[in-house]
C-alpha cells in the first residue's frame, strides 16, 4: 500500500504535464479581425456585424483592428506577420485578392500561395451614377453623350485600383469610352463631390451609395451584376443595356496567414456561415444590396483565382500600375 501512493502521485504528474503540453481548444483568446479599410465604411460595418453574430457561438470576441492604407497592403502586411494559429484574421476584398497582383510592380506576396482561404463573404453590387443635372438618362444615352464630347467627362472613385476604378475601367473598355479617371482617398469624398456636380460620374457600390440613391441625391444607370440587384429592382442591369460583360463588384471573404491548420479553418468557416444567417446579418445584407456568397475555403480559393484572370487580362488592358 505504502507503494501504491508514491506511484499514483507519479502518475498523476505525468497526465498533468502531458495535459499542459496539448494545445487549448481553439479559440481559446480573443480572436484579432483585421479590416484594411477606416472605420465606419461599409467594409468595417459589415466585420462588425458579423464578427458581433460570431461571437456567441466562437465562445469569444472577435477584436476589429483597422489597418487602412496603400491600397490594403498595410493589413495585408500585418496579418501575414502574425501566427497561423487561428487568430488573427483579415477581411480581404478585391484588391488582395485579385488586383494587386496585376497593377503593382512590386508586391511582397502572392495571393495564391500567401493566404489561407477561410470563406467567401459575398459581393456589394456597383452601379454607374451621374449627377442628377447630367443628361445622359440611360447606359444608351451616356455612351452617346461620351463619345460626343470626348475627353470632357470626368468620373470619381475612391482611389487607385479601387472596384469601383476598375468597374468604370471595364466599361470603358467594353463602350469604347474615353473618360478621366479622378481618385480620391476614400468613397465619401469621391460622393460629395459626384452629389455637388464636381465630377458628374461615378461607379458606385451599394454599400456606401444606396442611401444617396434613394435620396434623389444621384441618378443610377444601371447595375454591374448578371441579374438585377434586389435593392434596386428597378434598375437595369448593364447586360439589358447591351453590355454581358460588364460585371464588376466589391468581393469580400476572410482569409489568414498561409499555414492555418485545417481544422481550424473548418471552425471558422462554419462560424461564419453560421453568422451569415443571423437576423442582424441578413438585414444588413438586404439594406446594402450585399449578395452573400456562402461556401467552402476551397470554394473561395477556386473563386478568387478565376477572378484574378478574369481581371488580370483587364488589368492589363487598362495599364494601370501603382508603385
Amino acid at each position: 500500500m505504502k507503494r501504491f501512493f508514491p506511484l499514483l502521485a507519479a502518475t498523476l504528474a505525468l497526465a498533468t504535464t502531458f495535459a499542459s503540453a496539448q494545445p487549448s481548444a481553439y479559440p481559446s483568446q480573443p480572436v484579432r479581425w483585421i479590416v484594411p479599410y477606416s472605420a465606419g465604411g461599409g467594409t468595417d460595418n459589415l466585420a462588425r456585424t458579423l464578427a458581433e453574430a460570431m461571437q456567441p457561438s466562437l465562445g469569444q470576441p472577435l477584436i476589429i483592428d483597422n489597418r487602412p492604407g496603400a491600397s490594403t497592403n498595410i493589413g495585408v502586411s500585418v496579418m501575414m506577420q502574425a501566427k497561423p494559429d487561428g487568430y488573427t484574421v483579415m477581411q480581404a476584398e478585391n484588391a488582395a485578392l485579385l488586383f494587386n497582383e496585376h497593377m503593382f510592380v512590386k508586391l511582397p506576396y502572392k495571393p495564391a500561395s500567401d493566404f489561407t482561404y477561410i470563406g467567401t463573404i459575398g459581393r456589394f453590387p456597383v452601379a454607374l451614377v451621374v449627377h442628377p443635372d447630367f443628361p445622359a438618362k440611360n447606359v444608351a444615352e451616356f455612351v452617346r453623350y461620351v463619345k460626343a464630347n470626348p475627353d470632357k467627362v470626368s468620373y470619381a472613385s475612391p482611389g487607385n485600383g479601387s472596384p469601383h476604378h476598375m468597374a468604370m475601367e471595364l466599361f470603358k473598355q467594353k463602350a469604347g469610352l474615353t473618360i478621366t479617371h479622378v481618385p480620391y482617398k476614400g468613397a465619401a469624398p469621391a460622393m460629395t463631390d459626384v452629389m455637388g456636380g464636381q465630377v458628374p460620374v461615378m461607379m458606385l457600390d451599394l454599400a456606401s451609395g444606396l442611401p444617396i440613391i434613394r435620396s434623389g441625391k444621384v441618378r443610377v444607370l444601371a447595375i454591374a451584376l448578371p441579374q438585377r440587384a434586389s435593392a434596386l429592382p428597378e434598375v437595369p442591369t448593364f447586360v439589358e443595356a447591351g453590355f454581358s460583360d460588364v460585371n464588376a463588384y466589391a468581393f469580400h471573404g476572410l482569409i489568414g496567414p498561409a499555414g492555418m491548420t485545417p481544422e481550424t479553418v473548418a471552425r471558422l468557416n462554419a462560424e461564419l456561415q453560421k453568422a451569415m444567417k443571423a437576423p442582424k446579418v441578413v438585414k444588413l445584407f438586404a439594406d446594402f444590396g450585399f449578395e452573400a456568397l456562402p461556401g467552402t475555403p476551397q470554394d473561395f480559393y477556386k473563386l478568387s483565382r478565376s477572378e484574378s484572370d478574369r481581371w488580370g487580362k483587364i488589368i492589363a488592358a487598362a495599364g494601370v500600375k501603382l508603385d
